[in-house]
């Protein structure tokens, strides 16, 4: 293996949104020993910033695998044009309503249209906007909804739209069909010339399920849901009990 990337909440992160010491040293021995280490995750850039100040990774996989950046180097995008973008918001509040909470992820700043009784626990950064006359491109939305029969709705009324539940919270993510984590590690290796079979990953939840399947390793933590668990191809220990940093620590050192 030379590269390891792995999904923030709930996998690398403990469930009160830290990194352990122990981890952020596993880490540092990784790029001592000449592993690439990434993170894969749903969250904006803006909105991790505390943990790459801790792990300084050099790949960033964020916006669900709408952006890719490679030693700070922005290197591929993937977004709605914003005329996708008013369209799903504009069917969003057809079928969900005018007072639905929703985030919205630009490539720089993330847009949430409630200004307090907040129900997101990821949106810490962001910019209030009531999403009604919206005018730039989104590289992914989230929806306060649990309605799988409204989400395809919602997905159907562009002509490529990938969409998903969150297994921790009662919302939706919508994102363009190659902003994938799957998508993002593919391109990430045709980049770099690394073949997929020599990278490891690690996740929790359905959206990492397609990168689970994808690399040469893909592991479970304990705590993930059974989908992924099923399919992978380990389990370690939970993300509180620093089961990315052992299960490394353990098997690639």
């Amino acid at each position: 293996m030379k590269m390891i990337l792995t999904d923030l909440d709930e996998t690398l992160l403990h469930s009160d949104k830290t990194i352990s010491s122990y981890t952020i040293e596993i880490f540092n021995r990784c790029k001592e020993k000449g592993f690439l280490v990434g993170f894969c995750t749903s969250r904006g850039k803006v909105n991790i910033k505390p943990f790459l100040e801790k792990i300084k990774p050099q790949i960033i996989i964020c916006n669900n695998g709408a952006c890719i950046y490679y030693n700070d180097e922005l290197i591929h995008t993937e977004s709605f044009t914003i005329e996708e973008t008013r369209k799903l918001l504009s069917t969003v509040f057809k079928v969900c309503g005018k007072n639905c909470e929703m985030t919205l992820d630009t490539l720089n700043n993330i847009f949430w249209n409630r200004k307090e009784n907040k129900s997101a626990v990821y949106a810490d950064d962001a910019i209030y906007n009531d999403f009604f006359d919206f005018n730039e491109p989104a590289m992914k939305f989230c929806v306060n909804m649990q309605d799988s029969k409204k989400a395809k709705e919602i997905a159907s009324s562009v002509s490529s739209c990938d969409y998903l539940p969150f297994s921790d919270i009662p919302w939706y993510k919508f994102s363009s069909g190659n902003a994938t984590k799957e998508f993002a590690i593919k391109f990430l290796s045709k980049h770099l010339n690394l073949p997929l079979e020599e990278i490891i990953c690690f996740g929790d939840d359905f959206n990492d399920i397609g990168m689970l399947k994808l690399c040469g390793k893909g592991i479970a933590v304990s705590n993930a849901i059974l989908e992924v668990k099923n399919i992978a191809d380990e389990v370690t220990l939970s993300n509180n009990e620093d089961g990315v940093a052992k299960y490394i620590e353990t098997n690639l050192f």
